[in-house]
Parts: C-alpha cells; structure tokens; sequence
C-alpha cells in the first residue's frame, strides 16, 4: 500500500488542535515504521514514569485482537511503562502468529524502556486478518525511542489515525482538593464505530496521582457516558481500546482512595467531560459525515431503556440519511422507536426536532412547521428530543448522518 487514502476532512473538524501540554511523566512520540502505510508516521510509543498506574476498558466483540488479549492479560498487574500504538493492522483474527507478533513487540519496547514485557501496552488498528510484521516494528523501534518528548502529542495523535480525516485530542485544566492537575486525551475513530466499549482507539493520560483501582472506576464509569453513547455506523471493532494512565508525578495533592471522594468531585467531573468531547470528535469524523446529530430520549421506563431506544434513532439507516437529505421525515423516528423493543406509549409519544415540538399525543403537532423542521435538518448539528411517555429514563446519544461518502470509503478500503 504506498500510503493511505486520504479523503476530505470532515467538515464537521474543528479548527485545529487545542494545545496539548506538556505531562509530567509521561515522554511521546511518532515515526513511519511501514507497517502498512508509507509516507506518514504508523508507530507511536509512549513512555512512562515508574510508578504510573492504569486503567482500560475494551471491545466487547466475541473476536478481539491480540493486543486486546494482551492488555486484558496484563492489566492490573502492576503499573505501565510503556504503550506501543501502531496504524494499519489490527492484528485481529491473526491467531497463534497474532499473539506471538504482539508479546514480540511487547518484549522489544520492554527492553528499550528497561521494564519488564508486561508493562507495555499495546494497540493496533486497521485492516483485520493480516498479521502484524513484528519485525517491521522491531526495527523502527530503536528510532522511535530516541524521538520520544513531552511535546509530541501532536504527533501521537497523527500517527493512530486510519481512515480518520483529523487528529483528535482534547485537553482539561482541573484539580484535586484545591491543587492544579492535568489531563490530555488523543483518540482515533471514524468508522467501525457503535457503542460496546470503546468503539475505537482512546487513550488518556493525567499527571494527577490517582491509584489502579479507583482510576479503573471512573474510566469505566466515564466510558459509558461517552464512547458507549456514540455510533457511526452500529459495527462494534475488534479493536476497540481505552487505555487511561496516571504518572503521579504533578503537583502533590491530598491523596485519592476512592471514586466518591469528595475531594475528586471536580477532577471526575472534568475527566468525564474530556471523554464525551473525544467520543464527539469521533462522531465528527464519522465516515463520509456531514452532520452532527444529538438524540435525547426521556420518558424511558429506565435510562437503559432510553439508551436502547435512542440508539434505535441513532442507528437507523432510514433516520440517517433522511439526516443526510435534508429530510424532516418525522416518521422514520416514530418507526425506529416502535422497533427498539423498549416500553413506549404511542398515545403520549411526542418528538422535537431542533427544539421545536413536531409530534405530540400521538399525533402530528397541530402547529406543526414543517419548513422549520427542514431548515434544522439543513444544518450542520442536528437536535432530535424523544419522549416516550412511560417513565423517567433519559439518555443522550450521538452519532452523524449516513452518506454516500460511506460507502466510497469502505468499499474501497483495503485497495
């Protein structure tokens, strides 16, 4: 492959990167290792300082790949030294040689950093049922080390990227019982995407000190109000990995023991908000995306139930591309909440669009603007409110609309 395929950037990017700060304890960076693209960096690494603890949440897909194994494997066994993230293979589906080319990989960067091989992290994204060249990466690895500085999350960000139009990072000013503290996250994500933990590559860092146990309950407490409340595209990866890492190595703060903590309240807040804004950037990069859709439902008999049935929107290729269209076809919402399997009343069911209220008791609004409702769809953020009138259950979900920039991006993704 003499380099990936680029396509436009997404319209919905932001302007640019927010400026990425510099971590205590934490050394990063990038090169082009030729693990499958050519002429733009594939293989990133980060190093960490002793004492750095770590958190993960993964795929749900009965068919993970090897790093997934193996983070699963180590995790909780110690803290991390190191993460090694390469673009272009997944190693998933690759058996025996699978796993074998990731603990290669694990024990090389092991002996760079002078760890021990379960301290190394690893990820891999992109095309499934190749395994990966471990000795491609073997060998841009003692490059690679010599490259690694505390400014280079740029960089890390670039070099995760597939079929992603933008980098994406997101950055939080926060603080623990008074004292300043920081966190940084680069994610990669455009299609693939649906919500089964963590729907893509994220990977988060904090110079704050925050212990194993209590890190892993806010990430996975974090994880399902953000990377579990996107879709793309209703596919789950086999890769899907969220990795957060805490050096301890900022300013001192009153320790952390648990997650209720009232000191924390603030930094969990924060965390939690750096999160949702990474899933977003995921949606808004979603393959061939235009638009950018928020769905609220309320009225749910659980907040479960108001997931399932907001994905139910979210997911519906009918829903999607009247999105894409331009059409307001209220409908289409009707017949994907009758479909999600969830308690509703169809007698009190009632839908705004962009704010304005479309439906109501079962029924077309009387007041109904049908030319408001289209002008909303026009625009580049989308706004669908669901109330299904059997109890107090509310989620919000978002995904984006589906076009034929879709399908020009996957049939052709692997040639």
């Amino acid at each position: 492959m003499a380099g990936a395929k680029t396509h436009p950037v997404s319209p919905l990017a932001p302007a640019a990167l927010p400026e990425l700060p510099e971590l205590a304890g934490i050394e990063l960076g990038a090169i082009e290792a030729g693990v499958r693209y050519k002429g733009r960096p594939d293989l990133m690494m980060m190093r960490f300082a002793q004492g750095t603890s770590v958190a993960g949440v993964f795929t749900r897909s009965k068919c993970p790949s090897a790093p997934v194994d193996w983070c699963r494997s180590i995790l909780g066994k110690g803290n991390a030294r190191a993460l090694l993230v390469n673009s272009g293979n997944a190693n998933a589906f690759t058996g025996k040689a699978g796993a074998a080319a990731a603990k290669t990989t694990a024990i090389a960067a092991a002996k760079l950093v002078g760890c021990k091989a379960d301290a190394v992290f690893l990820a891999s994204t992109g095309v499934i049922g190749e395994v990966l060249p471990a000795e491609k990466v073997t060998a841009a690895l003692p490059r690679l080390a010599t490259t690694l500085k505390a400014d280079r999350w740029a960089e890390a960000a670039r070099a995760i990227m597939t079929t992603d139009t933008f980098p994406k990072a997101a950055v939080r000013r926060s603080e623990i019982d008074g004292k300043p503290v920081t966190i940084v996250g680069i994610a990669k994500g455009s299609g693939m995407i649906a919500p089964d933990m963590a729907t893509m590559l994220a990977f988060v860092a904090t110079d704050a000190t925050i212990p194993e146990a209590v890190l892993q309950a806010l990430l996975a407490k974090g994880a399902d109000r953000s990377f579990n409340a996107i879709t793309v595209d209703g596919d789950t990866s086999t890769s899907d990995t969220l990795l957060a890492f805490a050096t301890g190595k900022g300013v001192t703060h009153k320790p952390v023991t648990r997650l209720t903590d009232s000191h924390l309240k603030t930094f969990r807040a924060d965390f939690e908000a750096l999160l949702i804004a990474l899933a977003q950037l995921v949606v808004k990069d979603g393959e061939g995306a235009r638009k950018f859709v928020e769905i609220t439902v309320s009225g749910a008999q659980s907040a479960p139930a108001a997931r399932r049935i907001a994905l139910s929107i979210a997911n519906s290729p009918l829903v999607k591309t009247a999105i894409a269209g331009a059409d307001a076809n209220w409908g289409r919402i009707v017949m994907a909440v009758g479909k999600a399997g969830e308690k509703a009343d169809r007698d009190k069911l009632s839908i705004k669009m962009g704010g304005r209220l479309v439906a109501e008791k079962g029924a077309v609004h009387p007041r109904h603007d049908e030319a408001a409702a289209t002008a909303h769809f026009k625009s580049s953020e989308i706004l669908i409110e669901v109330d299904v009138g059997v109890g107090t259950g509310s989620a919000t979900v978002w995904t984006c609309d589906l076009t034929h920039g879709y399908i020009d991006i996957n049939a052709d993704y692997r040639s």
